[in-house]
């Protein structure tokens, strides 16, 4: 499946070729132009829930297609790692499907945070081009997740996309340093752009890897002419949040079968013809997409979405954008995008905070009510 297209953004102009795809491009993204003057343009995935609302059981068809191309025969232990604030959800839905269609036991994942914690690090990374570069990931907290992290041999990277690999190598040597077991790393996408003329990831010898995708091609930014774009403040305080250590959704580590945990007991007034919004919370991502499959199967009209903390500009797949200050008390805007008032009956906005941070601008704006997981 080849394929070519050209876009123009308040940015610059992003050049698109697709070499391979499991599903065509305008199925899985669309584009956009970040307020960031390390990288003007953004991929808007389609499937993600994220910049755009998606069904839960999309969300879940991606799980199983990315967890279905990754070998049952990994060395094990394997440690998922979702990267944060992206790729949560994606990352744990990856791990959950793997779990299932293989009957791995020794199956481990993590997520990376932006949030400080009074917990052992495992080890820090950084993503240079984001908007938001520094990642924590923290010691699992049960001793045999510890016990299986320490001993692991193979590492999936579950991302939303990659565009140079410079992300996956500072991951890889970041725990290769700590991990010395370590052997093989897979790094699993939904849209690859890295070109194929390159070399994909600058392993450490004697690491194996290979990449899984959805989709791949080759991309060109060419910049507009134009003063710099001013990128809002999006780093954290750096103080500690150590109101989220009372939930555990991957900061420190889940294994393989253990259960998800209740879900808030939603009731959907007017009955199942409704159109839903399940909104979640900057990195409070997976429990509401599970809200949301839940009243799916029951059989809403349910779509999944989340909040971020990423600064766009509105244009192309950003259709709008509503601005709000952010519940994780760092005084930074987040935003939603592609969400209007009154595109819904119904807008459930999920929080993993206390009760005294939720968003009242966020709330009024959208009509919405909120379910508290803390």
């Amino acid at each position: 499946m080849h394929e070519s297209i050209s876009v123009s953004l308040p940015t610059g102009r992003l050049d698109v070729s697709v070499r391979r795809a499991d599903l065509p491009l305008d199925v899985l993204c669309g584009f956009g132009a970040r307020r960031n003057p390390r990288r003007g343009f953004l991929f808007v995935s389609k499937v993600l829930g994220r910049h755009l609302p998606v069904r839960p059981s999309t969300m879940r068809d991606v799980h199983r297609r990315l967890a279905r191309k990754l070998p049952d025969d990994l060395p094990g232990p394997v440690v998922v790692l979702g990267l944060a604030e992206t790729a949560i959800a994606l990352g744990r839905g990856v791990f959950e499907e793997y779990v299932r269609a293989t009957g791995r036991e020794d199956v481990l994942f993590l997520q990376s945070t932006r949030y400080h914690l009074s917990r052992p690090v495992a080890f820090r990374f950084s993503e240079e081009h984001s908007h938001a570069s520094a990642h924590l990931v923290y010691r699992p907290e049960d001793a045999r997740a510890d016990g299986l992290m320490r001993a692991a041999r193979s590492l999936v990277v579950v991302d939303d996309e990659a565009s140079t690999g410079r992300t996956f190598a500072n991951i890889v040597t970041a725990f290769r340093r700590e991990l010395p077991a370590l052997e093989h790393v897979a790094f699993a996408v939904i849209t690859d752009w890295r070109p194929v003329a390159s070399p994909r990831v600058a392993l450490p010898e004697g690491l194996r890897s290979h990449d899984i995708s959805l989709l791949e091609g080759e991309y060109a930014f060419t910049p507009a002419d134009r003063p710099p774009i001013a990128m809002p403040r999006a780093e954290g305080s750096g103080e500690l949040k150590d109101a989220l250590i009372s939930r555990n959704d991957g900061r420190f580590g889940l294994l393989a079968g253990k259960a998800a945990g209740s879900l808030p007991d939603v009731s959907l007034p007017g009955g199942k013809g409704r159109r839903v919004l399940v909104l979640g919370t900057g990195e409070f991502v997976y429990p509401p997409y599970l809200l949301a499959a839940e009243l799916e199967q029951a059989g809403a009209q349910v779509w999944c979405q989340a909040t971020t903390r990423s600064p766009a500009l509105v244009g192309d797949a950003i259709g709008c954008a509503l601005q709000f200050h952010d519940n994780y008390a760092d005084g930074i805007d987040n935003y939603v995008y592609n969400v209007r008032p009154g595109d819904y009956d119904d807008v459930i906005i999920c929080y993993e905070t206390p009760a005294d941070t939720v968003q009242p601008e966020l709330i009024r704006a959208l009509g919405a009510r909120v379910v508290s997981f803390s």
